[in-house]
């Protein structure tokens, strides 16, 4: 990849380092001021700005770089990868918002308890904490792979700014300096998105050119990627909307069950042509630099642009990063907050408002020590989806299906499910059978089993009735 000269890079990372002190600025000017503030907005954020905070949970900087990467290599199918978000937001309106949202509670483990009791809400809490933490780590990773090309420092360094950064964004601003800077995170990112794709189209001459002489497998509908694959990211992207922490947290944060459905839609109107976009860029990376790593797939094209635009884009994919870092990062404080400190300790608001903070900022902080020193935990980032999807299943069958009562049943099924998509995923996933599948019907195997085994309060319920029929005779 072409370098930039010394003075083209000391704007690049002038622009980057003005927007980071500006963004810090405007958090500390809406930072929230009450726990009500932090945790849900007071219930009264726009349907827009939380649709967009949802695009933003599921596009952030692994997925922009990750989708034009997978289209390098394997063809525009992996839009798909994209595609699943934006279909789900709309199901996840129409199958799940009003019910969550009539709970009146934030976390999803809370929407379950009121069927299964505070067993299964602690369970399904930290199963959400594992794996959105191993989230983060992967978001710290690529944030500070990002950073630190920008401002030529080691990796380290990189990590830890984007620690600070991204820490003072959620446990100052909250649910509510979040929602409004995410809305500027988002803007920025979706111009450099639509800049990077303007540079590539006109540096192929256009889509024609690239469909004529590049391999068939590239414009089908699933290219090497496969019907498998792209079915298990449709379950698993899907299936992870439905009970991410911070998707509830924003849905919940609108002033009616209208507003939230409506906020699901204005997802899916962004998150399609993004997605789009991405992949578009990644054949076109192929077609026009054959030969670089697929890796630089989306930043190669930053070569072939002013330092301005250049600035731009490199501005954007910094913001990408602080919106994961930070809608993360605020769902697992609420998670904590919410499930475990507030019903044990039972504070006054005041005093859960500024524990919250500190609990935060110890969550921001965190994920350094697997960045630094366990950097192998990246690869469990995709099995954290299908953990996510098995507490989908238990959702669903517990507001749909109420033949299916059983704390215990609930309980086995997501300690059995998070232990067999493991051991699944630890093997390889063995037969060619991904996890997502196992984390998709574990549950309800060891809920429908667990149906068929009497309770004791059925049996204890039963003899009373016996005893009685045996003295009426």
């Amino acid at each position: 990849m072409k370098a930039f000269s010394t003075e083209s890079t000391l704007l690049i990372v002038g622009m980057v380092v003005a927007y980071i002190l500006f963004t810090t600025w405007l958090t500390w000017r809406l930072r929230s001021k009450s726990s009500g503030d932090f945790m849900e907005g007071s219930r009264a954020m726009p349907a827009f700005i939380v649709g967009i905070m949802l695009m933003s949970e599921y596009i952030g900087a692994k997925s922009t770089i990750g989708t034009a990467q997978a289209a390098f290599e394997d063809g525009f199918a992996a839009s798909w990868s994209v595609i699943g978000a934006a279909i789900g937001f709309p199901l996840f309106g129409l199958i799940l918002v009003r019910r969550i949202y009539n709970t009146g509670k934030i976390t999803i483990s809370g929407a379950i308890a009121e069927k299964y009791g505070s067993s299964t809400k602690n369970i399904i809490s930290l199963i959400m904490i594992y794996a959105l933490l191993l989230v983060n780590v992967g978001n710290y990773i690529s944030g500070a792979a990002a950073i630190s090309t920008v401002l030529k420092i080691d990796l380290t360094q990189a990590a830890f700014i984007t620690a600070v950064v991204s820490t003072f964004y959620f446990a100052f601003g909250g649910m509510k300096g979040v929602a409004w800077v995410t809305l500027l995170h988002s803007a920025i990112k979706y111009a450099g998105i639509l800049i990077i794709l303007y540079v590539a189209l006109k540096m192929t001459g256009g889509v024609a050119p690239m469909i004529e002489k590049m391999p068939a497998f590239y414009w089908t509908w699933d290219g090497h990627v496969g019907a498998s694959t792209i079915v298990a990211w449709l379950i698993g992207t899907v299936g992870s909307i439905f009970c991410t922490q911070f998707v509830i947290q924003a849905i919940s944060s609108t002033k009616d069950v209208k507003s939230a459905k409506r906020a699901t839609w204005i997802a899916f109107i962004f998150c399609l042509p993004i997605g789009l976009a991405m992949a578009l860029i990644g054949v076109a990376a192929k077609f026009a630099h054959p030969d670089i790593k697929s890796l630089y797939a989306l930043p190669v094209f930053l070569q072939d642009m002013s330092p301005w635009l250049a600035g731009i884009v490199t501005t954007s994919l910094v913001a990408s990063i602080f919106v994961s870092v930070g809608t993360v990062a605020l769902a697992i404080a609420s998670l904590v907050v919410k499930d475990f400190y507030v019903p044990y300790r039972k504070p006054t608001p005041e005093r859960e408002f500024k524990v919250t903070r500190w609990i935060s900022i110890a969550i921001g902080f965190f994920p350094l020590l697997f960045v630094l020193f366990f950097p192998e935990v990246l690869k469990l980032s995709f099995f954290t989806r299908a953990i996510r999807l098995s507490i989908t299943v238990v959702a669903i069958m517990a507001f749909y299906l109420p033949w299916f009562k059983s704390t215990r049943g609930a309980n086995a099924g997501l300690i059995g499910a998070c232990l067999v998509t493991s051991v699944w995923f630890l093997m390889g996933n063995p037969f060619g059978i991904d996890n997502m599948y196992v984390a998709l019907i574990t549950p309800a195997i060891i809920m429908v089993i667990d149906r068929c085994i009497p309770s004791r309060q059925s049996q204890t319920q039963t003899q009373p009735q016996h005893n009685a029929q045996k003295s009426g005779a």
